[in-house]
C-alpha cells in the first residue's frame, strides 16, 4: 500500500527538500548509506572486503548538466583510484548509472553517457576490476542495452543490471548469456505500469525464476540479486543443476540489508558482493528502499517513535 506513494515521493523536489531537512533522517540514512564522502565510505568497504565482495554506487541520477556529468565522472576515477591503491582491486568492483553521467542531456546524451562510461570502464581496467551497468524504469532500457553493447566492444567486462518484473526480461537474459556476458538479475524497484511489468508479487517471483534458469544455463556470469531466502535457495539449486561452481556466479544484496545472511553466504564458501552506495543524492536511493520492504518503513517509524 505503501509502495507505489513512496515511489512518486522518491522523484518529488518538495518531498526531497522535507526529508533532507528533517535531522532524524540522516542518522537512518547511514544503516544503507556507507557515508557521504569517498573517505567515509572506504572503512565500510575494507571492512566488508574481508569476507565478502562489493560493488559501490556513488550515487546519483537524472543529471541533465555536463557540467555535473563530468563530475560524476571524475568521483568514480577518484574511486577506482583508491580502490587500486587501497589493493582493493580485486574484491571491489564499482556500479554506474548511465542517466548520472549524461544519458538524458538533449540530444547528444546517449553519446555523452557511452563517452563517459568508457572513461569509467578505462579506470576500472587499469586496477583489474569491472563496471555494472545499473538499469532504471523501462524508458532506459533500450538505451542502456545498446551503450553496453558498444562498451564491450573494448571492454569486455562491463555487465548489466536486468529487472525481472519487465515483461521482456527473460528474452533479454538469452541475448546476454553469452559466453563473458555478466548480468545482475534483480526483481525492479521502479512504479512501472502493468503494459511493461508485472506488479503482481506472485508474479514477480515467477518471472525472477525464469530469467535465472535462462542465466544459469547460460555460459555468462549470473549475478544473483535478491534478499528473498526463496530466490537464493533456487539460485544454488539451479547453479548446482547446470554444473556451476562458487566461481561461476555470486549473490548480491544491499549494505545494511540482511548482514547475517550476507555473511552465511560467504562463510560457505559462495562469492557474496554487498551493494555499497555513498554520497550526498542519496534520497532517490533511500525513498526507493523503503519502498521495496515493508521492514524499511517500520524501522524507520520505530526509530521516530524512540526519539520522540
Amino acid at each position: 500500500m505503501l509502495r507505489k506513494p513512496l515511489l512518486l515521493a522518491a522523484r518529488s523536489a518538495t518531498c526531497r527538500k522535507i526529508v533532507e531537512r528533517t535531522p532524524l533522517t540522516r542518522g537512518l540514512v547511514h544503516r544503507f548509506v556507507a557515508g557521504s564522502t569517498l573517505d567515509e565510505a572506504l572503512p565500510a568497504v575494507a571492512n566488508l572486503a574481508q569476507d565478502r565482495h562489493i560493488t559501490l554506487d556513488f550515487l546519483g541520477e537524472d543529471t541533465t548538466d555536463l557540467a555535473q556529468a563530468t563530475a560524476t565522472v571524475t568521483a568514480y576515477q577518484d574511486l577506482l583510484a583508491a580502490l587500486g591503491e587501497a589493493g582493493l582491486g580485486d574484491r571491489a568492483e564499482v556500479s554506474v548509472k548511465l542517466s548520472a553521467v549524461g544519458q538524458f542531456l538533449n540530444a547528444d546524451g546517449e553519446k555523452i553517457a557511452l563517452d563517459n562510461a568508457r572513461r569509467i570502464a578505462e579506470a576500472a581496467a587499469a586496477i583489474g576490476t569491472t563496471v555494472t551497468l545499473d538499469m532504471e524504469d523501462h524508458t532506459t532500457t533500450d538505451s542502456t542495452l545498446g551503450i553496453l553493447r558498444e562498451l564491450r566492444e573494448d571492454f569486455p567486462f562491463v555487465g548489466a543490471v536486468l529487472q525481472a518484473y519487465l515483461h521482456r526480461t527473460e528474452a533479454d537474459c538469452r541475448d546476454l548469456s553469452g559466453a563473458g556476458s555478466r548480468v545482475r538479475l534483480c526483481k525492479g524497484a521502479y512504479d512501472e505500469p502493468s503494459s511493461v511489468a508485472f506488479r503482481d508479487k506472485a508474479e514477480v517471483d515467477k518471472a525472477y525464476v525464469r530469467a535465472l534458469r535462462v542465466l544459469m544455463e547460460g555460459d555468462g556470469y549470473p549475478m544473483v540479486a535478491s534478499h528473498d531466502p526463496r530466490m537464493v535457495a533456487i539460485a544454488g539449486e539451479l547453479a548446482a543443476a547446470n554444473g556451476r561452481t562458487a566461481e561461476d556466479y555470486e549473490y548480491q544484496m544491499l549494505y545494511g540489508i540482511r548482514d547475517a545472511e550476507q555473511v552465511r553466504l560467504a562463510a560457505e564458501g559462495k562469492r557474496m558482493r554487498v551493494y555499497v552506495p555513498y554520497g550526498d543524492e542519496w534520497y532517490g536511493y533511500y525513498m526507493r528502499r523503503l519502498a521495496e520492504r515493508p521492514a524499511n518503513m517500520l524501522f524507520l517509524a520505530r526509530s521516530l517513535v524512540t526519539r520522540n
